[in-house]
């Protein structure tokens, strides 16, 4: 749903990345109160994150789904996995799991979401005060794990503000008509003290199986199923035919896509003049189903009986609902001091995560993912001096990841690694140049194999700005990234269900190194936003999965094997907003969202997974407290594929809303009756493995509240 109003949000994103020293337009009502300045907890208010969005307010409450990632596919050069209404990680630019860095706080989630895109994230979206999506050369500050962007979940577990107030709470509560689905949330802050401060939430999130526009299946699964079903009757296997002609034909909602997760944390934080501390515990927990591919094999199903098995084992086995129990209990930990002399501020963040999820085979236990992680980050931010300012740092990272089971592809390994990185700005007048270094030690061990591989990866960016009008600005960023390669493409090996495929790694894989530039332009004036940017990234060694054409013979999957080349992204992306009528207290504002990628490897093959040319637009008619939106999003057919991807069809979806927040425009507080998809269409992501048996949502009637006093 493209539920970002642009005309505020659009604006905010201008003023985001304009330098902390630069005023405000005079010309702009109330523009402090609009300023959203970008934490990152890095580099607050530099300019080099000049590709981010910031959802947060009305537009997170619009917006909010179980997953983080379908959260923020409205967003301009943003798609999500969309693997079910469980599992979801965000697309950036084309980009997925290990060149997205999906983080909490400005740390990782420290999960295995980025192992497979059936495992779910574990932030939970109910708990956000704001969502930064950052993009461009400038995330390298968050490693080469970040190349095509991060996503930064803000939320208030461990206090930082001193709010002035003896306690503030928040509430949420949603109906969904989708998924006969339900969403409960509350958060406390308390001041116990002059300046310090006591933290605790909770949230439930649960919904049925998926309603979806049409039929479940894709027009080439269901000829395929339809072709099965006449070849079996003409055989005279009429139970096998009428069985497949049924799965040809099912419609309206989709089986085993039901989900129920909840989350709790409490904190405890001191804000103080010279010096903040905190600390903070969370549980998440969550159960969804995994839709299966029809005629997905499960390789373990014919182990008993003779050679290829029981056939009415196998049959009962196959019938049975694949799902995943996950957990995680994960401590974080803040302090920052503020200094004299040269560096304003140290801040040290700190995380600590045990995880574990277990995949089930209807009350039967496939494989267990264990994950014990820990992430710390200490940053020195410099003091202002004549327009330079930026920030030194230093990151480490350590997971010990183990799996056990029949679909193990990923066994026993452990990871650490080691960044330090520096992030300077200068900006004295209209001209402005900003540069950032990041140097990466990386470790990688398997038990599993008994072997051990390290790398070195060496990063940077450059970038400029000029001022060409109190209210434009354009830029260019260049940069050079390294990205160590992970455990999963090095020492993978199995059949992986999720991808339906058997993979097999490399672990002879060097350091991923990319060229990326980026030009932007940007303007801001009277209530008129626009951004425009293109960028390109020219890989050598690029890491990805290739289908050999073979297949393995025991799993009977398709053979895939981790390779190297090179490979060039470019894309777009625009979005922009203006007032288009006004009289009296009412007003009209129009929005527009565009963006494109194109990949392409070294040999002429497009890379896999691409989303396709999408173009959005809304109108917003607003009197005082209440606002009217309607939106219309159009995706093109995509059928630049790979050689196992099948096209995906393009579609368009209608949305609209009614918003009204009785304590006035500027208050947190607001009620939403919307409804999204409105002529119940059919609607698949091409970034998607599942795309082919897992359609979007269809026609969905949502009545959402966020209250807060």
């Amino acid at each position: 749903m493209l539920g970002l109003t642009l005309s505020s949000t659009a604006i905010a994103l201008v003023q985001a990345a304009a330098p902390l020293a630069q005023p405000v337009p005079s010309d702009q009502d109330d523009a402090e109160e609009d300023r959203i300045v970008i934490t990152g907890h890095v580099i607050e208010g530099l300019d080099l994150l000049a590709g981010a969005s910031v959802v947060e307010g009305e537009e997170l409450t619009r917006n909010l789904e179980p997953q983080v990632g379908d959260m923020l596919a409205q967003l301009p050069g943003v798609s999500a996995t969309s693997f079910s209404p469980g599992a979801s990680r965000p697309v950036l630019r084309g980009f997925s799991g290990e060149r997205v860095r999906v983080l909490n706080d400005g740390l990782g989630s420290i999960d295995v979401s980025n192992t497979s895109a059936d495992h779910a994230v574990t932030i939970d979206p109910l708990t956000a005060e704001r969502i930064e999506v950052l993009r461009g050369p400038a995330v390298l500050i968050f490693g080469g794990q970040a190349i095509g962007g991060a996503v930064n979940v803000i939320d208030r577990r461990i206090p930082r503000t001193d709010t002035g107030e003896p306690y503030h709470f928040d509430g949420f509560f949603q109906l969904r008509s989708a998924d006969d689905g339900s969403a409960l949330g509350a958060s406390l802050d308390v001041e116990l003290t002059d300046g310090l401060y006591a933290h605790l939430d909770g949230s439930w999130n649960r919904g049925e199986d998926l309603e979806v526009g049409g039929f479940v299946l894709s027009d080439a699964l269901r000829a395929e199923a339809l072709e099965e079903s006449a070849t079996e009757r003409a055989e005279g296997n009429i139970e096998e035919a009428e069985e497949l002609a049924e799965l040809a034909n099912l419609r309206d909602v989709l089986p085993n896509s039901g989900f129920e997760q909840w989350s709790a944390a409490a904190g405890l934080g001191y804000v103080g003049d010279r010096f903040e501390l905190g600390a903070s515990v969370s549980l998440f927990d969550t159960d969804y189903g995994v839709p299966t591919r029809p005629g997905a094999h499960h390789p373990h199903e014919g182990e008993e009986g003779d050679e290829h098995g029981d056939e009415e084992g196998a049959e009962e086995e196959g019938e049975e609902l694949v799902s995943i129990g996950m957990r995680q209990e994960r401590f974080d930990a803040r302090a920052r001091v503020y200094l004299d002399g040269f560096f304003e501020s140290a801040t040290l963040r700190l995380a600590a995560a045990d995880y574990t999820h277990t995949e089930f085979e209807g009350e039967e236990v496939g494989t267990v993912f264990d994950s014990n992680g820990v992430e710390g980050r200490l940053e020195l931010k410099q003091r202002d001096r004549d327009g330079l300012h930026g920030a030194f740092g230093v990151q480490y990272y350590h997971r010990h990841f183990d799996a056990v089971g029949e679909e193990a592809f990923l066994r026993d390994n452990r990871s650490s690694s080691i960044g330090l990185f520096a992030v300077e700005e200068y900006q004295p007048g209209a001209l402005g140049v900003e540069g950032a270094l990041r140097l990466d030690f990386t470790d990688h061990e398997s038990g599993f194999f008994d072997i051990r591989r390290d790398y070195t990866a060496v990063s940077g960016a450059l970038g400029a700005n000029y001022e060409v009008a109190p209210d434009g600005t354009v830029g260019a960023n260049l940069s050079y990234t390294e990205r160590a390669p992970s455990p999963e493409e090095l020492f993978s090996v199995g059949p992986h269900i999720a991808t339906q495929a058997y993979e097999v790694s490399n672990r002879d894989l060097e350091v991923e190194s990319s060229v990326g530039g980026e030009l932007f332009a940007r303007y801001e004036g009277r209530g008129v936003a626009v951004r425009a940017a293109l960028w390109a990234n020219w890989f050598d060694d690029y890491i990805y999965l290739a289908d050999t054409g073979l297949e393995e013979e025991e799993s009977e999957l398709p053979l895939f094997e981790y390779r190297q080349q090179g490979a060039d992204f470019w894309g777009v992306e625009f979005e922009a907003s203006a007032p288009l009528w006004q009289d009296g207290r009412w007003s009209l504002e129009g929005d527009v969202v565009a963006d494109y990628v194109r990949a392409t490897l070294a040999d002429g093959a497009p890379v896999p997974r691409i989303p396709p040319l999408r173009i959005g637009s809304g109108l917003t008619l607003s009197r005082d407290a209440l606002s009217l939106r309607g939106e219309v999003e159009h995706v093109t057919t995509q059928d630049r594929i790979a050689s196992f991807e099948t096209p995906t069809d393009g579609f368009t979806l209608v949305n609209a809303s009614l918003s009204w927040k009785p304590l006035g425009e500027r208050s947190e507080m607001v009620f939403i009756l919307q409804a999204n998809n409105l002529f119940d269409v059919t609607a698949r992501r091409h970034a998607s493995f599942t795309k082919d048996f897992v359609p979007l949502a269809g026609r969905d009637l949502r009545v959402s509240a966020r209250l807060n006093f």
